[in-house]
């Protein structure tokens, strides 16, 4: 009989059903799929950021608030873009901190309050970012808004000088440890970096395109376990599916481990010491300081920014005393230059 393209196309979708129907059925939310009955997917909303509650949003007026967890939510652009005086592109490894960073800025710089637009996204994207005239799309939405201040890794920092994109100089002001976040009762009995090795430890790892974080964790891996360890880790278990890979930096691992979809996840510590104190049923196990790689945050004046004076101010502010007590409360240290 011969087969019309309306044919055919019933014949794909079928096809397409009853190949994602055994996902559809793992699924705790369509656990009656045959039954012809859809309930709603079976998890607390609450595991899903934006965690802070509001706190990570510095714009004064809010309107109407309209956040729908993993539906409906922008969690790494912060503010309001109605002639923003201070634009600050972060990478978003203390996205968390951001709130009261700002909160302590405007109290000491009260004319800024409510006039502060921030991005939190990984580096690698932000400088794409940057790339592309201040630029970006996020689901339906397309805006531009060009940064006055980029902090990220002090290497990132430096390079970005020398390309001409930033303004020297490049000012560290903190360091951080990488630790190994896991769920709370460690069901997988993680007990350093070598256990993530292990066949059917599942992990959620950075992605090497653009977050640095990606080359130091590869770093104390080798230290750990030689190269062998790396590879396995980053390229062994992507291939079979035991590691996946971040978007969005490292955000996504808690999500994952509260999920249930991972075992682990290297991050750095104070990552996971924000979702403790959030009270999310998550934990880490400590990465010896032989094997441990320390990250050290600079900042930077965008080259021609809008705001130089206020790029210069926050840059200023982000090794003071008021700032400093704030990083100290997630286990960042304070950058003390070597001699």
């Amino acid at each position: 009989m011969k087969r019309t393209a309306k044919h055919m196309l019933v014949a794909a979708l079928g096809a397409s059903l009853l190949i994602s129907l055994p996902a559809l059925q793992a699924h705790a939310g369509y656990a009656d799929w045959q039954g012809g009955k859809v309930q709603p997917p079976q998890y607390k909303g609450e595991i899903f950021p934006p965690w802070q509650h509001g706190a990570n949003a510095p714009a004064t007026n809010k309107g109407l608030e309209f956040t729908v967890p993993e539906v409906n939510v922008l969690s790494d652009f912060h503010g309001n873009l109605d002639h923003p005086k201070l634009v600050i592109f972060v990478a978003g490894n203390y996205y968390f901190a951001m709130g009261p960073l700002v909160a302590a800025f405007e109290k000491a710089h009260p004319q800024y309050k409510g006039r502060i637009y921030y991005e939190t996204l990984p580096p690698g994207i932000l400088l794409k970012q940057m790339h592309a005239g201040g630029t970006i799309t996020a689901g339906n939405m397309t805006w531009t808004v060009k940064p006055d201040v980029y902090a990220a890794g002090l290497k990132k920092i430096k390079a970005a000088i020398a390309d001409g994109m930033l303004t020297a100089p490049a000012v560290p002001y903190v360091t951080n440890d990488l630790t190994i976040m896991i769920p709370k009762d460690n069901p997988a009995h993680i007990t350093g970096l070598a256990d993530l090795g292990k066949p059917d430890v599942r992990l959620s790892m950075p992605n090497p395109e653009w977050e640095g974080v990606a080359r130091q964790i590869k770093a104390s891996l080798v230290k750990a376990g030689g190269d062998a360890l790396a590879k396995n880790v980053y390229e062994d278990k992507v291939k079979n599916g035991e590691t996946i890979l971040t978007h969005v930096h490292h955000r996504q691992t808690p999500l994952f481990i509260m999920q249930g979809l991972a075992d682990a996840g290297v991050t750095w510590k104070s990552e996971a010491i924000f979702q403790e104190q959030a009270g999310h049923p998550i934990s880490n196990i400590a990465i010896p300081a032989e094997q441990n790689t320390t990250a050290i945050y600079a900042s930077a004046v965008v080259k021609g920014a809008a705001h130089p004076k206020a790029g210069k101010l926050w840059v200023a502010f982000l090794h003071s005393p008021a700032a400093l007590s704030i990083f100290e409360h997630y286990d960042f240290k304070a950058y003390v230059a070597a001699k």
